[in-house]
């Protein structure tokens, strides 16, 4: 009886150190080296850049202005600048233009504001610009598309941390993955966004008053969705390079041992 119980014992403690050599080993696989995680981490601050760049791009309504001509006979002019979200129309004091300029604006000055947000979003009324009317479905499907692009790369994200935390290395290629396909999506946003405007300038309404004249400008806005795409697609091919196997340089040109003396 004795036998058999120290024969069970040894058993069990050959599995238990089976079991911690297989743990160790794969704590050893999934550990990286300092130089890895720091190129890791340097892809991820280029992230924040883009992150940054594009929360503030699709939070704020300085995509395009729409400005009215200043030869109207008044002292003051229209002007107005809109996002995916919302629409604001300023009152601006002629005087405050800046001369040489044609237009009304820039929108960035001083005046009477009256800001709100899209109606289609809620009751799908379309929105009335300069009797001008918008393409609802058009704008809706450009920030329809902003938010899947920022979905996606708070994905890409939360897969980068967890490499980082638990060492899932696996999940690098899914995170290059979706910052990739998020600049893409913000890239096609915008064009979605473009194709909205060039919309609403054609929409003009019969109805009295007439339209007035307008020019448009793309805004900083618009800049920073640029901006944010290229560096999110940037981003993606960095990382997507960190999960390729080493440059077979080493192979090529081996390094030169210690002549024998």
């Amino acid at each position: 009886m004795m036998m058999w119980s120290n024969f069970f014992m040894q058993e069990e403690d050959r599995r238990r150190a089976a079991a911690g050599r297989r743990r160790a080993r794969g704590l050893q696989k999934s550990q990286m080296t300092p130089e890895r995680e720091g190129k890791i981490k340097l892809a991820l601050l280029l992230t924040s850049v883009g992150a940054t760049l594009a929360v503030l791009a699709v939070g704020t309504e300085f995509w395009v202005e729409l400005n009215t001509y200043r030869d109207n006979g008044s002292a003051v002019c229209d002007a107005a600048h809109l996002g995916l979200w919302k629409l604001c129309t300023k009152r601006l004091w002629q005087a405050d233009v800046p001369a040489g300029r044609d237009t009304c604006g820039p929108a960035g000055l001083p005046g009477e504001a009256n800001c709100t947000y899209f109606k289609f979003f809620t009751t799908g009324e379309n929105a009335h610009i300069f009797q001008r009317t918008t393409k609802k479905e058009v704008n809706v499907a450009a920030a329809v598309i902003a938010v899947l692009g920022l979905a996606v790369m708070a994905l890409g994200c939360l897969c980068v941390i967890m490499v980082l935390s638990k060492g899932a290395e696996f999940l690098l290629r899914v995170g290059a993955v979706c910052f990739g396909l998020s600049g893409l999506l913000l890239l096609v946003s915008l064009e979605v966004f473009r194709h909205s405007v060039q919309a609403l300038l054609q929409r003009v309404s019969p109805e009295p008053p007439p339209a007035p004249a307008l020019s448009y400008e793309y805004s900083w806005s618009l800049g920073c969705g640029v901006g944010a795409g290229l560096v999110l697609i940037l981003d993606g091919v960095c990382f997507l390079l960190l999960t390729l196997p080493p440059w077979p340089w080493g192979s090529l040109c081996p390094k030169s041992g210690h002549r024998a003396t």
